[in-house]
């Protein structure tokens, strides 16, 4: 060994350049380890050594940047920071990444610190807690739109879809239901009663049994809630009785739509109708019902505050629907007893059997159940998705079957029939997208498309043609007459269920159809995706479905199943 560190040591003094190089290279080794020991190994900041002012966040609580932030997630549960991120909730999106540029990229406790405070200013100016509320199912203590997700439902969501909307306040219940309103009709309780985590955001409180967290929207006030969401309804005869049709009158010399659909928001009613220089607020009554439309020239007036808009007149009456909720139709239950018959919703998938089922549910007040179980469904408020189809529960039974066993198993049945070329494409659109996503361009242009044409276009027949065979008693109902007139249609639906319901109620579900669950629309596509071949085969089988109705005495299919 002695002699190795000899020769080492000759080789150097011979080569001094060499040994010189030689330390420089072990002295620069050893500063970059030194250099990235300091960023890696940062020391923790305690609470004590931490300025309470700026609200330090603990060690290892650095923000994550991906989309919309979650600060929920991105704080460990301890301290001041963790409660302020699960009373105020995640509010700011970062498009282009310009709120990160503002936080600085700084090293340190130091820069965790910064980024804490600027963060909760940023969200104290969006969205702030104000407290737990008691909620009651009959008389909601945030009266407008309402959703559900039992499963995926977070602060943000909430707070997001309210926001959209226009609404002053978010209020989350039971960890997965979220409700939107312009003011708070509920007494204030204690914060321990708000006890139940979010269903999507583990560590964030979603208010508890009939609690709500509630949180105010401050950038709500004035940009969507003004110009955002209302529904021009058409022009109608001043109602007879005015005073009980239209509760609340108030005189607008200076008559904008603006500010009677504003004023009929902030009374939380659904509908704002214009008299000229009064402004009139109410529900859908049979006093006021809003299903004979009148000329819209008899409503030409122009508002005295707006060059291009017309604000009625004193004896015909332009109507807006505003952004509130009509809560009379919303209180869902199971059956009190047992239902003795097993009812059938029957439809082709893709026939808009889920649409049917919300407005079966708004108009009778009971769940709907299914043959099948869909976790989907289930979560975004179909409860009875969850019981076997022959609990007898719920007030009919979902079903895509078309067996003679299967359909004989129902005392009676609504079946749903809808144009196959809007049906086909709305099951593929479910297939391939999900219950309210599209398929994809490659899914339309590949082979998918043909082959399910090819398998799907025959069930369409067969499914209404062995419901018209086996079943004991059948309802049928086009869906497009449902959508053209669905008071009527509506109605016919719920006498077969054998439920009494009054007609506000069928206004209330015909003012609030839609719901949060249905496909917008189809997706257009830039071309027509049925060949030639395919509409010979459909309009063969449209012909056999025809024949069938007619043949029994009931109204063939609409004339607009026809191509195309």
């Amino acid at each position: 060994m002695a002699k190795l560190w000899f020769k080492f040591q000759r080789y150097f003094r011979r080569k001094p350049v060499r040994f010189f190089t030689f330390l420089v290279l072990y002295l620069t080794a050893g500063s970059l380890v030194f250099l990235h020991s300091g960023f890696v190994g940062q020391p923790a900041v305690s609470q004590n050594q931490a300025n309470p002012a700026v609200g330090a966040p603990v060690e290892g609580a650095e923000l994550t940047f991906l989309g919309d932030l979650n600060l929920g997630r991105g704080f460990r549960d301890t301290g001041e920071v963790s409660s302020i991120a699960r009373r105020y909730g995640p509010w700011f999106k970062g498009k282009d990444g310009n709120e990160r540029a503002k936080l600085g990229d700084y090293g340190g406790a130091w820069s965790r610190a910064l980024k804490g405070r600027v963060v909760r200013e940023k969200e104290e100016e969006r969205a702030k807690y104000i407290g737990c509320y008691l909620d009651d199912t009959q008389s909601r203590a945030l009266r407008g739109v309402s959703f559900f997700d039992y499963k995926k439902m977070t602060v943000f969501r909430c707070q997001d879809n309210c926001a959209e909307r226009g609404y002053l306040y978010a209020g989350l219940e039971f960890g997965a239901e979220c409700y939107c309103g312009h003011k708070i009709q509920a007494a204030n309780v204690s914060e321990a009663e708000c006890d139940m985590d979010c269903k999507g955001e583990r560590g964030s409180v979603c208010g508890g049994a009939n609690r709500l967290s509630v949180y105010r929207l401050q950038l709500a006030q004035e940009s969507a809630r003004r110009y955002g969401s209302a529904v021009f309804r058409g022009c109608f005869r001043r109602p007879d009785n005015l005073s009980l049709a239209l509760p609340v009158t108030a005189a607008m010399p200076n008559m904008s739509v603006d500010k009677c659909v504003d004023l009929c928001t902030e009374k939380e009613y659904p509908l704002a109708a214009l008299a000229g220089t009064a402004c009139h607020c109410g529900f859908p009554t049979t006093r006021f019902p809003l299903h004979e439309r009148e000329d819209e020239q008899l409503c030409a007036q122009k508002c005295s505050a707006e060059e291009f808009e017309s604000c009625g007149t004193p004896s015909y009456f332009i109507v807006y629907q505003t952004q509130v909720q009509d809560n009379r139709c919303m209180d869902r239950r199971f059956l009190p007893a047992k239902s003795k018959q097993l009812i059938a919703l029957a439809s082709f998938p893709g026939a808009g059997n889920t649409w049917a089922r919300h407005l079966i549910e708004l108009a009778t007040g009971f769940y709907t159940g299914s043959y099948y179980f869909d976790g989907s469904l289930y979560n975004k408020g179909f409860k009875g998705e969850r019981d076997h189809w022959r609990s007898g529960r719920t007030i009919c039974i979902k079903t895509h079957e078309s067996g003679q066993k299967e359909i004989e198993a129902f005392d009676a049945a609504i079946l749903l029939i809808r144009n196959p070329y809007k049906a086909l494409m709305a099951e593929f659109n479910r297939k391939y997208g999900g219950h309210i996503g599209f398929a994809a361009h490659a899914h339309w242009k590949g082979k998918e498309w043909p082959e399910f044409v090819r398998n799907y276009a025959p069930w369409w027949a067969t499914h209404t043609l062995d419901w018209l065979k086996f079943g004991k008693k059948v309802l049928v109902v086009h869906f497009e007459d449902l959508k053209r007139d669905l008071f009527v249609q509506l109605g016919r639906m719920v006498g077969l269920l054998g439920v009494a319901v009054r007609e506000d109620r069928l206004l209330c579900v015909e003012s609030q159809k839609d719901g949060n669950f249905k496909r917008s629309g189809l997706r257009k596509l830039e071309y027509d995706p049925y060949t030639a071949d395919m509409q010979r085969t459909i309009s063969a089988y449209i012909k056999t479905v025809d024949a069938a109705l007619r043949g029994r005495n009931l109204t063939g299919v609409p004339d607009d199943y026809y191509p195309r």
